[in-house]
């Protein structure tokens, strides 16, 4: 078992950064693939961002290409979310993810099924 623990979501203005982590305990994170997701009011789960055990391979939706930054500290057993230029459109529950395996291969990271593990969300709202 995995326990994932989103933490720095909040209240931001369009324009601005917010950094979101998430802390996992149960098994050891460094042979994990971590994903990040998130859900607005009303539509589906959507993925946002993934990486690799090692933190060498990197995935971004189009949607936050560019502008939000995914990275892992194994040390600390944490997987982060740099959220910079946010748009009020970027307003959701952030969820963490964890993959039972080291890389996503055979599946496809951007699917919520690739995942074994999720935390409880954290709200991200950015107003215009």
């Amino acid at each position: 078992q995995v326990q994932l623990v989103e933490s720095g979501g909040g209240l931001v203005q369009a324009g601005g950064p917010l950094r979101l982590s998430c802390a996992a305990s149960g098994r050891t994170f460094r042979y994990l693939a971590m994903g990040w997701f998130r859900q607005a009011p009303g539509k589906e789960r959507e993925f946002v961002a993934a990486i690799n055990w090692s933190g060498g391979s990197t995935y971004y939706a189009d949607s936050v290409k560019g502008r939000f930054t995914i990275s892992r500290d194994n040390a600390k057993n944490t997987v982060y979310l740099q959220m910079n230029s946010l748009k009020p459109e970027d307003t959701a529950v952030y969820f963490c993810a964890a993959r039972g395996s080291m890389d996503f291969s055979g599946t496809y990271y951007y699917t919520a099924s690739a995942y074994d593990y999720w935390g409880q969300g954290t709200q991200v709202t950015v107003s215009s």
